[in-house]
């Protein structure tokens, strides 16, 4: 096992072997007159919040906080609804379709070896790269890509698993925990990130956090669940013949016959929409404690701010749970930017914009030359004025030739197998009815199919199987005679590494 130590030693000596060699560095040594960046992810959040109104009894004060000092994107898309594939599309700035990387057991080094990641960039150009937390896919953590990084600690757990009495869920978990904030990883997670902000630095920096939360299992402190009643809760809306217009691979994905009927059976849908509630309440606490502390910092006038989530969640919705769809739920991602000087606060774009653009549009920002390899293209027009022309709709990738086009209005997915949906979000934001079938939409859909990947990578190699499911391993779906062929061997390979602390 590499030490700390060793991923320390290895950031830097990288580092500075690409300040040498990346022509036009004259950005090294440009000292603190170019900004920070604060960059600050959050796993498995959807647009459950108060500035994206995705549920009515979200409570998050402090996101909703940060985005009236700046911008949010209310049309902000993942390039993959999975974390692994996700995360390494946004921080190599390539798309899935282009790497292979499409599912959380593919090893991306393997397929982008020689790509230089945000956080190479940036430390090439004379920042100080630090990052803890969830940044890349756990059991894939790129030692290059710091100067310092921080693993963070795991969470405690409750006596009894599971809390939720669903047998054989494994991580499917949610119920409180008996312990204040500090005992949890992500609260420790804030105080490295706060000591940083209390330090002096002689450079410009970048400074990466990874929160866990709201990602399974749903524990945290009691409070947190207290605040949201099971007598009151408001479950999602969801229509019981939704699947009904979907194709054959749709449906498979969906598989409403695993956690679905499973929390029906159990009654646990109050329950775990509480323990998600509960999540990202805990978890905006924890941000807030971070951004308190930067406020009061010499930084907060000379840092660029930006929070994303990697992916959506569903709760229910297409009678469907977790991510790994091409739907909205899946797909939808929060995206606050504030850019001294830039971004008016409280500002809104409703373009559709891409995590893929974060890479570009950070190097804009900090006048760092653009990579070529990178595919994004920099949102920094929207950001000065967020109704900018804009006509480029964001492309979602889940396994190999399944693609989902978002535009402003539209979402059109196609299969690998040529089967469709469409759904017109002015008129059917919950993608109740897919009009993929009715040759009135015949246009519309070639229009949108236009901006379908025109490369098409095969899949990677994907990593061998763990026992040990501390160390990120496998997790087996229970067996039962609803299982779709092939299912089980499909979510083994979307839940590698999922649980690692």
């Amino acid at each position: 096992m590499v030490s700390r130590r060793c991923f320390q030693l290895w950031g830097l000596a990288v580092g500075w072997m690409l300040v040498c060699q990346t022509s036009g560095s004259a950005g090294v040594g440009a000292g603190p007159a170019r900004p920070n960046v604060l960059f600050i992810a959050i796993d498995d959040l959807n647009d459950w919040t108060g500035f994206l109104g995705g549920h009515p009894q979200a409570k998050t004060p402090n996101l909703d906080a940060l985005a009236k000092q700046g911008m949010i994107f209310t049309r902000a898309y993942c390039t993959a609804p999975a974390c692994n594939p996700s995360r390494t599309s946004l921080l190599c700035g390539v798309l899935p379709s282009s790497s292979g990387v499409y599912h959380n057991d593919n090893p991306w080094r393997p397929q982008l070896p020689d790509t230089i990641t945000v956080f190479q960039h940036f430390m090439a150009h004379g920042y100080k790269v630090y990052g803890g937390g969830k940044l890349f896919h756990n059991v894939f953590n790129d030692p290059q890509s710091w100067e310092v990084y921080w693993n963070r600690p795991g969470d405690p757990v409750p006596p009894n698993r599971p809390v939720n009495g669903i047998p054989n869920a494994a991580h499917f978990d949610w119920g409180p925990l008996d312990v204040g904030d500090a005992a949890m990883g992500d609260a420790k997670l804030s105080d490295w990130a706060i000591e940083f902000l209390g330090q002096k630095h002689d450079r410009p920096f970048f400074l990466a956090v990874g929160y866990i939360r709201p990602h399974l299992p749903w524990y945290v402190p009691r409070p947190y669940f207290d605040d949201f009643p099971l007598a009151n809760i408001v479950l999602p809306q969801v229509k019981e013949d939704d699947l009904d217009d979907v194709p054959p691979l749709g449906k498979k994905i969906a598989n409403p016959q695993g956690d679905h009927a499973r929390v029906l059976a159990t009654h646990n849908w109050e329950k775990a929409v509480q323990g998600y509630l509960a999540s990202i309440e805990f978890v905006d606490r924890q941000v807030g404690r971070l951004l308190d502390a930067f406020q009061k910092s010499p930084y907060a006038k000379n840092t660029i701010v930006i929070v994303w989530g990697d992916h959506g969640w569903h709760l229910g919705e297409k009678l469907h749970w977790r991510k790994f769809t091409l739907w909205e739920e899946a797909t939808r991602v929060p995206l606050i930017i504030c850019v001294p000087g830039v971004t008016e606060p409280g500002s809104q774009c409703h373009r559709t914009v891409s995590l893929l653009d974060i890479y570009p549009t950070l190097c804009e920002l900090c006048d760092l030359p653009i990579p070529p390899h990178v595919e994004g293209k920099s949102i920094l027009p929207l950001l000065k004025q967020p109704d900018a022309p804009w006509d480029r709709p964001v492309i979602t990738t889940h396994g190999y030739m399944n693609h989902a086009v978002r535009s402003e209005r539209w979402r059109y997915i196609r299969y690998s197998d040529g089967t469709e949906e469409l759904y017109d979000h002015e008129k059917d934001p919950m993608e109740w009815t897919n009009l993929a079938n009715d040759p009135a939409y015949t246009e519309i859909k070639a229009g949108l199919a236009k901006w379908l990947p025109k490369v098409n990578k095969p899949e990677g190699p994907k990593a061998k199987p763990q026992t040990d499911q501390r160390r990120g391993g496998r997790t087996l779906p229970p067996e039962s005679a609803a299982w779709l062929e092939g299912l089980r061997a499909y979510f083994a390979q979307e839940w590698f590494g999922e649980f690692q602390p």
